[in-house]
């Protein structure tokens, strides 16, 4: 049940990794004992990211009473060790250092794209860090991982279901921070692709994240009559904007990033959310329409795993789950002492891994895994407050 993946690239491979990772989140072992073995985990606990960073310190916590009750580490009970990067790029780099002093192997987190960034130059030498933002894009055999289907992918799978809406005269509304750039390079990367050529963009606007009002903006976006919006910012700034649409009375589909699919921001801006609101995310929310398999195996101990903890699942959850339980099941069969190249090398050979996320590959899909295939297209429901799938993978319609 638990052969060595050092052979791994064959579909037998594959399979024999799937039973494993699935083993390893569903049978139980014998109490752990002795000392625990600590992970560290960098998190914007406060700040203007700590509606992500909050949700998946508490996943986290989840996942390591889950893990524990499954034998933790060879025996041993896994400690999670939590510090707050205050969601600045800045003090994430100086806490990622006192980090590095340590000479662990592994370092979870953090949530935003400016701060991963900032942080991951030092890991040219290890140790392994495993982001929690699908917007950065770790160079193939590093030492940086990367959670959720890439905003580049994300933002192909948002354009085809666009298209076949008919909805091929877009604007595009984007932050002037790391969030921003990276949204708008893949939004205009994915309209020019061949099978795009009808889609226009025909308004392209940048606020800055503390702006107070966006009324300028709407109203050039407006002029330009496109049949549906990007907005692409997280936080506190899709507020702004959100209450800018509302303001306007622009009465077109609105589609944002998955970073804003939690329950806090929902419930914030419900009052001049737009009536209809998209989110291109991975397949966690497809869980009541997925055929019985391996994804949905793996998402049904995600959600009976936080229904214990009393959470509800939503994007910043699912975040920090795949790539943790990746981390543990390298420990688990690489031994205590294994070090940051064991660890890369490990998961960097893991094809057909069934998490709540998709199937991962990660020859297919270098420090991520995940590809635009594990890409759907979701609408808020207010009515339910649950984000419904409205396309099938890449933004394809559903089966």
């Amino acid at each position: 049940m638990t052969p060595s993946r050092r052979r791994l690239g064959g579909g037998h491979a594959a399979l024999a990794a799937t039973a494993v990772l699935v083993f390893a989140l569903t049978a139980h072992g014998a109490p752990p004992a002795g000392a625990p073995y600590e992970l560290n985990v960098i998190l914007p606990l406060t700040g203007g990211a700590a509606f992500l960073g909050q949700t998946e310190w508490r996943t986290l916590q989840v996942l390591e009473r889950l893990e524990n009750t499954r034998g933790g580490i060879q025996g041993r009970p896994i400690h999670l060790a939590v510090q707050d990067d205050q969601s600045s790029p800045q003090l994430g780099v100086q806490l990622a250092g006192q980090v590095l002093a340590k000479k662990v192997p592994v370092i979870l987190g953090s949530t935003l794209v400016a701060i991963c960034r900032a942080m991951a130059p030092l890991m040219k030498d290890g140790p392994v860090m495993y982001c929690f933002s699908p917007g950065i894009h770790p160079d193939e055999g590093s030492y940086v991982f990367t959670a959720g289907v890439s905003t580049h992918d994300l933002a192909q799978a948002s354009i085809t279901f666009f298209r076949a809406k008919g909805w091929t005269r877009l604007a595009v509304l984007t932050s002037t921070d790391a969030t921003g750039q990276d949204a708008e390079e893949g939004i205009l990367a994915a309209a020019a692709l061949p099978q795009n050529q009808g889609v226009q963009v025909v308004a392209r606007e940048h606020f800055n994240p503390q702006d107070v009002t966006v009324a300028a903006q709407i109203a050039r976006i407006g002029a330009a009559q496109p049949q549906a919006l990007i907005a692409w910012s997280t936080g506190a700034p899709i507020g702004t904007v959100f209450k800018g649409i509302a303001q306007s009375g622009l009465a077109i589909p609105v589609l944002t990033t998955d970073g804003n699919m939690t329950y806090p921001q929902m419930q914030q801006y419900a009052s001049f959310i737009p009536d209809e609101l998209y989110f291109p995310t991975s397949t966690w929310p497809a869980y009541q329409t997925l055929p019985p398999g391996r994804v949905k195996l793996a998402q049904k101990v995600f959600l009976d795993a936080l229904q214990a903890g009393n959470m509800k699942p939503d994007r910043a959850a699912t975040l920090a789950w795949d790539g943790p339980v990746l981390v543990v099941d390298a420990l688990r069969h690489l031994g205590l002492d294994a070090g940051a190249g064991q660890i890369r090398d490990y998961i960097a050979r893991l094809r057909g891994v069934a998490g709540i996320n998709g199937i991962y590959d990660f020859k297919t899909s270098p420090q991520r895994g995940l590809t635009l295939r594990d890409a759907i297209v979701t609408r808020w429901n207010p009515s339910t407050q649950a984000w419904d799938p409205v396309s099938g993978s890449g933004g394809g319609p559903m089966k």
